[in-house]
């Protein structure tokens, strides 16, 4: 087993090299890097212990108490992963993390009041000239009174007394802006009549409109008999722009509303030809209309849907999550069973036992993300890399170094981690910057001696060669950083490629939970397992998003839905 903290062109020579590793027959070869982002203050810092605000003592106490269990259960034990603790891209855990070190109160600004006091009722011309008359800015008192009822939801009748007041001002005249605010009440409260009688004024008084007042025009008529007339206001937005996700879901809606699901198809192969994400709404509705439906081909479009959602690591909300069961069980003859669970570490899903799919790469895909990420992001101009790529890459690749620091009594440093790694016989290689060896306060001389005589060191100044070098030693290296890799992600240059990307940093990519004096230090584990969408014919594995969870978009979800066939 292997530990690194950097990437070398040669590994081999590396070891070779190194008189301090003493690596005999009887150590293993998984490979770990260590890596420090020490210096980018507004990086969140998975290794450090942050102190906390008084208000939140009650959270550090239980804390404290988990910390002290899991010491207690690491007493005697061999174990380098904490078996508690959830891996760091489980849905909710950056959220946790944040609440550990809540922002100050000085810097949270007070809430904006409302400037005017709405009517509750409508009102007559007097009425509103007296309250424009105690109003300060009275040149905008009609577009602050309109943008008001709009924040607050009002009752389309009251608004509706303002455009009345307006009109008689105006010689029946209604501008565009207050036509448009009044229409997104209307079909916020769902009026179909009035969001009909604006839509012949504006139909009347304009040949075209801006997006936001045909987004609402489709969203409003979806629901009336005149649905048809939202599918020609789309053509109208394909003249000039593609439609919006909103504008294909909304008519898609409006098809299988009103039964027309050719359209409703139809229209969804177009969204994808534009290579347009559809909302998950949109893929909800088509397994609500299918509820009860015995059609082998509409059956076989909605296990489409589901591939989608895996091929693009979609992940799907707790009521479509409960659609997608029902429309399962309600298919006549199929004698689907669904439930809703989790799975455990080891891969197994508690709710049929069965094993869902492994996290690793295979060989094609490895080989495959190793070659983009060396064109994309080492050779490909990457925004963050300082040294010259021909010069890293026929001697040696350098990567920032590692730090890992506490606060006050809880404090583990570079020794502290390496050494524990060398205890477990783990070859160990720290990508770090040549200050390390430098005296001063963060960084001993006689520690880094010892450091020094258990890992191998490279430095330099480039971030992106923690990948290329984890990549080039092998499907079995790991690594340690509290960097997610966003940046280096968003260097790949298709959604394949970035998906391949994240589920091997899923299963290399380690943390530090916590140490505390006199206690190991402790890993968070890697998953195993993969949390996408998959099928083995027989049965469905679909990871879900539960509403009550705040998931980052480099996290995934903890619940599942095991759809099986009944034997």
């Amino acid at each position: 087993m292997t530990f690194y903290f950097t990437g070398i062109r040669s590994f081999p020579k590396l070891w070779k090299s190194n008189p301090y590793l003493g690596l005999g027959p009887g150590h293993s070869s998984l490979s770990l890097f260590l890596k420090d982002c020490y210096g980018i203050r507004n990086q969140e810092k998975w290794f450090s212990l942050k102190t906390v605000s008084p208000q939140n003592a009650k959270a550090m106490n239980l804390l404290i108490a988990k910390a002290r269990y899991v010491r207690k259960k690491d007493e005697g034990s061999n174990k380098q992963v904490s078996a508690d603790s959830p891996h760091m891209f489980a849905a909710g855990a950056a959220k946790k993390r944040s609440q550990m070190n809540p922002p100050s109160k000085e810097h949270v600004l007070p809430p904006v009041k409302n400037i005017f006091q709405l009517p509750t009722k409508p009102l007559n011309s007097e009425e509103w000239d007296k309250l424009k008359e105690d109003f300060k800015e009275k040149a905008n008192f009609e577009n602050c009174i309109i943008s008001q009822m709009v924040k607050c939801h009002s009752s389309v009748d009251v608004a509706k007394s303002v455009l009345a007041w307006v009109a008689a001002k105006n010689n029946g005249i209604i501008g565009y802006d207050l036509l448009v605010k009044y229409l997104y009440l209307c079909v916020f409260h769902k009026q179909t009549s009035e969001i009909t009688d604006v839509y012949e004024i504006m139909k009347a008084r304009y040949k075209r409109l801006e997006s936001g007042a045909y987004t609402l025009l489709i969203r409003g008529l979806i629901h009336t008999d005149r649905w048809r007339e939202a599918l020609l206001l789309l053509e109208d937005i394909k003249k000039v722009m593609i439609p919006s996700k909103k504008n294909y879901s909304d008519c898609i809606q409006g098809a299988l509303f009103h039964q027309d699901v050719n359209v409703a198809w139809n229209l969804y192969q177009e969204l994808l030809g534009h290579d347009i994400v559809p909302m998950l709404e949109t893929l909800k509705a088509f397994f609500d209309f299918g509820k009860d439906m015995k059609d082998d081909q509409y059956s076989n479009k909605l296990q489409d849907i589901l591939l989608y959602l895996r091929n693009n690591q979609l992940y799907p909300g707790e009521s479509f999550a409960h659609s997608i069961k029902t429309w399962f069980e309600s298919v006549p003859g199929e004698q689907w069973k669904g439930q809703f669970t989790t799975v455990q570490q080891s891969g197994q899903c508690l709710g049929c036992g069965k094993t869902v799919e492994s996290i690793h790469l295979s060989s094609e895909e490895y080989e495959f993300l190793k070659e983009k990420i060396m064109r994309d992001v080492i050779d490909g101009g990457d925004q963050y890399k300082k040294t010259t790529p021909q010069v890293s890459l026929e001697q040696v690749l350098l990567i920032p170094g590692l730090l890992v620091l506490g606060r006050g009594r809880q404090f583990f440093s570079l020794l502290d981690v390496v050494s524990q790694l060398a205890k477990q016989n783990l070859q160990v290689l720290v990508l770090g910057r040549k200050h390390m060896l430098k005296q001063n306060s963060r960084w001993r001389k006689d520690d880094m001696e010892k450091v020094q005589k258990q890992a191998s060191f490279f430095f330099s100044e480039d971030d992106p060669f923690l990948l290329y070098a984890t990549l080039h030693s092998g499907n079995h290296c790991k690594f340690i950083t509290k960097d997610l890799m966003r940046d280096h992600k968003a260097c790949l240059p298709d959604a394949k490629t970035q998906r391949l990307f994240f589920k091997w940093q899923q299963g290399h990519q380690l943390a530090i939970v916590s140490r505390h004096p006199g206690s190991k230090i402790t890993f968070q584990h890697i998953l195993i397992y993969d949390t996408v969408v998959q099928t083995t014919g027989d049965s469905w594995h679909i990871p879900y998003d539960d509403d009550l969870v705040e998931r980052y978009s480099y996290e995934v979800p903890t619940k599942w839905l095991c759809l099986h066939r009944k034997t």
